[in-house]
């Protein structure tokens, strides 16, 4: 009977044991399994991926709720309409008179003081102008020597002036056309033929040329009271190897790079010290900047809510509350900057507000689910930073103007497949930084690389991005 008792014990032991391993297995086959659907749940309305990667299958969102009013001007709207140029700037003035009354047919003479005017604007046909400098070669009558003349001052040694290299850079730069496009856009609009290998030559003259006002640019977003950073990936090579294209946004100023690394050496590189308010999301590579003078941006922090949303459960229902009081506190904010509430107000309003968020971060630390957990918990350590923009005027809740910024090199990146060499990266960050400049600026970047490209010639410095040049301007 003992040994009989011994060998079922061995059993329930061995079979306790096989129960074990199964529950194991059974738990981390689960924890795969709902990784994955989460994985597979992934949008852009969750996640920081990007809008273009959703999903067939991913449901429109909601319409919006209708205004009950009909399209087009309001009543009591104030019309647009193209502006009439002044008549001392027409270059032409065409009188048009009736003949002949409209009613009886009568002869109709004299003057309009005042006719109505109509401006039809046109684009001339553009040719170039194709300066030929012969250079003479005279043999000296007193030693035989022969002296061969050297370009006048200002005239490039290449076969094209300032205005067309700065023209074909910004075709290959800002409005992302390929080479060859370029190419045949010069011949199309301009009639000036070129071969395909003189459109990284011009890209070299101008990105040489705008090295200098671009440093100058980088040095003084650094010293900004408020600015805000975004990054993404960028290729570089003819393997395309992954780098990265950094951006920093102030109100004047918007400055680009593009280095080898995502990390915190490359992020102090382009922010400089740490001065004034710095608008980013939660990516690690700028966690040394202090968290008094960080906003982290609530677009983002609204994403990851609805992720909780999406994961279900406590989590889910921890994700609705967020939810529900990030969309009161932007409520407010609109307010705030429509000039509808105080500022002072809105911090009183914030303070429960806040209170309410923490607690929620905290039930959602222990929710749990995984990656709900990890989240709340890195947002516990983050907080202060989630509310500087209430505390200080002028800064952003999120980081909405950089990522705008940056979303002109992604589709440059995404058509022009990012750059074949360094010197081609030096020459994307540099016009990036220029076009994204001079616009906020409004100043012309054709007139600017032109003014540039000739200052170089004439052995002088190339006007300042800075917005006091943009007054002097």
């Amino acid at each position: 009977m003992s040994k009989r008792n011994r060998q079922l014990e061995k059993q329930v032991k061995a079979l306790a044991e096989e129960v074990a391993r199964l529950r194991e297995e059974n738990r981390r086959l689960k924890a795969r399994v709902s990784e994955l659907e989460e994985r597979l749940g992934q949008n852009s309305r969750n996640t920081s991926k990007p809008p273009s990667s959703d999903p067939p299958s991913l449901p429109p969102p909601p319409p919006k709720t209708g205004s009950g009013r009909k399209p087009g001007g309001q009543p009591g709207h104030t019309g647009h309409q193209r502006e009439l140029v002044p008549e001392a700037d027409v270059d032409e003035v065409i009188p048009v008179k009736p003949t002949q009354c409209r009613d009886c047919g009568a002869a109709l003479h004299g003057e309009d003081p005042a006719p109505r005017r109509h401006q039809v604007a046109e684009i001339p046909q553009v040719k170039p102008r194709i300066s030929e400098y012969q250079l003479h070669a005279l043999i000296c009558g007193h030693c035989s020597a022969v002296t061969i003349a050297d370009l006048p001052p200002g005239v490039p040694s290449g076969a094209f002036g300032p205005r067309a290299v700065a023209t074909v850079s910004l075709l290959t730069s800002f409005y992302r056309l390929g080479r060859r496009a370029a190419v045949e856009a010069m011949q199309d609009l301009f009639g000036l033929r070129m071969s395909l290998g003189s459109v990284p030559a011009c890209e070299r003259i101008a990105s040489a040329v705008l090295a200098e006002p671009v440093s100058e640019a980088q040095a003084y977003v650094k010293e900004q009271a408020i600015k805000q950073a975004d990054e993404t990936s960028w290729f570089e090579g003819a393997s395309r190897t992954r780098v990265w294209l950094w951006v920093a946004f102030t109100q004047q100023v918007t400055v680009f790079l593009i280095r080898a690394s995502r990390g915190t050496d490359i992020a102090k590189e382009l922010l400089g010290q740490t001065l004034g308010v710095l608008v980013t999301d939660r990516w690690c590579g700028y966690t040394w900047w202090p968290l008094r003078w960080r906003q982290l941006c609530w677009a983002h922090l609204k994403r990851h809510f609805q992720a909780f949303v999406d994961a279900g459960g406590k989590a889910g229902r921890i994700g609705q509350a967020l939810l529900v009081e990030e969309k009161l506190l932007f409520e407010w904010w609109h307010r705030v900057r429509d000039g509808t509430l105080a500022r002072s107000t809105f911090r009183v309003y914030t303070v429960a507000l806040r209170r309410r968020v923490k607690a929620l971060l905290r039930r959602g630390s222990a929710c749990g689910h995984g990656k709900t957990q990890a989240t709340c918990r890195e947002l516990l350590k983050l907080e202060p930073a989630m509310w500087t923009f209430v505390r200080l005027a002028g800064v952003s809740p999120t980081n909405n103007a950089s990522e705008r910024a940056i979303r002109r090199g992604v589709i440059w990146r995404k058509l022009c497949f990012g750059t074949h060499s360094e010197a081609g990266s030096r020459f994307a960050e540099r016009m990036l930084t220029v076009t994204a400049t001079l616009r906020q600026q409004g100043r012309g970047v054709v007139d600017y690389v032109t003014s540039s490209i000739e200052a170089s010639l004439r052995g002088e410095r190339p006007q300042s991005l800075l917005p006091t040049a943009a007054k002097a301007a």
